[in-house]
């Protein structure tokens, strides 16, 4: 497998991390001493980060474990990336993606089944975030390790206390 497929992999990894809230398999993305900083556009083409950030996999782990919140009952998310722009120098290497953010929310069946003529998924889907993810990487004893991460995102964001 190519290098470049290897670092889509981990961006893939990534995301299906998020939308699982499993903080073991995202933190062990990221080296030691990574840095992870969330922004927000201000204008065009400036962002200014929002809260502090993250360092390292431990941090990582650490802030999906404990300030993502679950989802709700039939509900969950869905991360999507396109347009990956890799560049690969030895060692080193350098991703940007597009990403958008489902929110999926299930309808429940109702206890007598589905309506006569009830066809198709049941429910809604709709998306809530979008951005880039501007991301840095290193090989680690041969696999690519996440360095910086910066998820830059395209509309304001509240984060509670920041």
């Amino acid at each position: 497998m190519s290098d470049e497929r290897k670092i889509q992999e981990v961006l893939a990894r990534y995301v299906r991390a998020t939308d699982g809230r499993d903080g073991k398999a995202q933190g062990a993305l990221f080296t030691d001493d990574a840095t992870v900083q969330i922004s927000a556009r201000t204008g065009p083409g400036t962002y200014e980060p929002v809260g502090e950030p993250l360092i390292g996999g431990a941090g990582v782990e650490y802030a999906v474990d404990h300030f993502m919140a679950p989802h709700p009952e039939g509900g969950t998310s869905h991360h999507t990336t396109s347009d990956h722009l890799i560049e690969v120098d030895g060692d080193q290497a350098h991703l940007n993606a597009q990403f958008v953010v489902f929110e999926v929310r299930a309808t429940a069946r109702p206890a007598g089944g589905w309506p006569e003529g009830t066809a198709g998924a049941q429910g809604t889907v709709r998306p809530i975030e979008s951005g880039y993810y501007d991301t840095d990487l290193r090989r680690v004893d041969g696999e690519w390790k996440i360095v910086r991460h910066r998820v830059l995102m395209d509309m304001p964001m509240a984060i509670p206390g920041a």
